[in-house]
C-alpha cells in the first residue's frame, strides 16, 4: 500500500520530525545505512530551507517505483512545497556548498542535487517546489530517456496510507502510465489501488483496453477503484487513453490543453460492457496529467512554459499545491501523475 509521510514545517521542532520520517522511509525502501542518511540529510536541508526562506511549508515523503524500470525497487521521494516569495537566484542557491540556512547542516541545495538520485527545484514569486529522490544507487543519477514520469500522492487528513496510487511501466516500445483511486479512503481503498499497481506490472505489455480488463479481474476481491490507463507507443508516436471512473486527464500539446474523458463505472465492481479508447498523436514536448478527484475539477493548468520543462514530479506537485487553498480544502486523497516527453529526470 502507498505509505506517505506528511510533515507540516512551521517551526524548528518539526525539522527533527522530517529527519525521522525520512529515516523511516529509507527503512521501508530497504536502503542501506548510508543512503538512508543521505535521505535524512536532504530532508533536513529542505525543511530548514522552508523555515528560513518561505516562512514554513510542508514535506511530503513517500516511496515510488523508479519510473519505467522492470525492477520495482522503490526509492524515497521527498517533496517540499511552500507559498513563500521564491528563491531569487536559483543558480546561486544550487551551487554546491551554498547553504540556504544557518540552521541547516551546511549541505546546501547544491549538495542535495549532487547526492540525490534525482533533484529538481522550481521557484517563482508564488512559492517553491523541490523534489528529491534517493535510491540505492549511491548517487548515480537517473538516466536520460525519451520519456519521464512522476507524481505526488497526498492522503486525506494526513492519514498513514493513501487510497490513490500511480505507476509507470515500460514494456518494449510501450510506456504505460496508470492512476487508480480506490473507493473511499483509508486502508481498504489503498488495498484496491495497490492491487491495480501490482497487476499493471504483470500486464503492461498489453494494449490499454486489455490492461483495464485485467485490472477489473484483479480488483474484484477489493472494493474497486476508478482507474485510467494512458499508453504511449514510442514507435508509432501515438497515445492511447482509456479510463473507467472519475479520473481526470488533460493532454498538453503545442501550447493547448485538452480534456480526456473517462467512462462511467468502477473497475472491480461495475465494469462497462465497452470502454472507449481515445487515440491521439504524441509529439515532442507533449505532456499528460492524470489526477484523482481529490484535485478540484476546475483546476487551472499551468501556463508557465518553464514549469513544463521540469521533472514531472515537480510539475505534479506544483499543480497540486496551486489547486488547493484554505478556502477550498481537500476532502479526499489526492494524487497527480505526469507523463512527459524528452525530459531528463534529474534537473536543473
Amino acid at each position: 500500500m502507498t505509505r506517505v509521510w506528511i510533515i507540516p514545517v512551521h517551526d524548528s521542532t518539526r525539522v527533527r520530525d522530517v529527519r525521522v520520517a525520512a529515516e523511516e522511509a529509507g527503512a521501508h525502501a530497504r536502503l542501506d545505512a548510508h543512503r538512508t542518511a543521505v535521505a535524512a540529510l536532504v530532508a533536513t536541508e529542505l525543511a530548514t530551507n522552508l523555515l528560513k526562506h518561505a516562512g514554513g511549508g510542508r514535506l511530503v515523503i513517500d516511496l515510488v517505483d523508479r519510473p519505467g524500470t522492470g525492477a520495482r525497487g522503490p526509492e524515497v521521494q521527498l517533496v517540499a512545497l511552500d507559498h513563500g516569495p521564491g528563491i531569487r537566484d536559483v543558480t546561486a542557491a544550487m551551487r554546491d556548498g551554498c547553504t540556504t540556512s544557518e540552521a541547516s547542516l551546511g549541505a546546501g541545495l547544491g549538495t542535495c542535487l549532487r547526492i540525490s538520485s534525482a533533484f529538481d527545484l522550481y521557484s517563482t514569486h508564488r512559492g517553491t517546489v523541490a523534489v528529491a529522490r534517493i535510491d540505492q544507487g549511491a548517487g548515480q543519477k537517473e538516466t536520460r530517456s525519451t520519456f519521464a514520469a512522476g507524481g505526488i500522492n497526498v492522503p486525506f487528513a494526513q492519514a498513514e496510507y493513501s487510497g490513490d496510487a500511480w505507476s509507470c511501466v515500460r514494456s518494449g516500445s510501450r510506456v504505460t502510465l496508470m492512476l487508480a483511486d480506490g473507493l473511499g479512503h483509508g486502508a481498504k481503498a489503498a488495498h484496491a489501488s495497490s492491487a491495480a499497481v501490482d497487476q499493471l506490472h504483470r500486464v503492461a505489455h498489453l494494449p490499454s483496453a486489455e490492461i483495464l480488463r485485467h485490472l477489473h479481474l484483479a480488483l474484484r476481491p477489493t472494493r474497486g477503484a476508478a482507474v485510467a490507463v494512458a499508453q504511449l507507443d514510442s514507435d508509432s508516436g501515438e497515445l492511447a487513453f482509456a479510463g473507467v471512473g472519475n479520473i481526470g486527464a488533460r493532454l498538453h500539446t503545442a501550447s493547448a490543453w485538452e480534456h480526456l474523458v473517462s467512462h462511467p463505472g468502477i473497475v472491480g465492481a461495475q465494469y462497462p460492457a465497452t470502454v472507449p479508447v481515445r487515440r491521439l498523436p504524441w509529439r515532442p514536448g507533449s505532456l499528460l496529467v492524470l489526477h484523482s478527484d481529490g484535485l478540484p475539477s476546475r483546476w487551472v493548468p499551468p501556463d508557465d512554459a518553464g514549469l513544463l520543462a521540469h521533472d514531472p514530479a515537480a510539475i505534479a506537485a506544483t499543480i497540486l499545491r496551486d489547486a488547493s487553498s484554505a478556502a477550498s480544502p481537500v476532502r479526499d486523497d489526492t494524487c497527480v501523475a505526469v507523463l512527459a516527453s524528452d525530459r531528463s529526470a534529474g534537473r536543473p
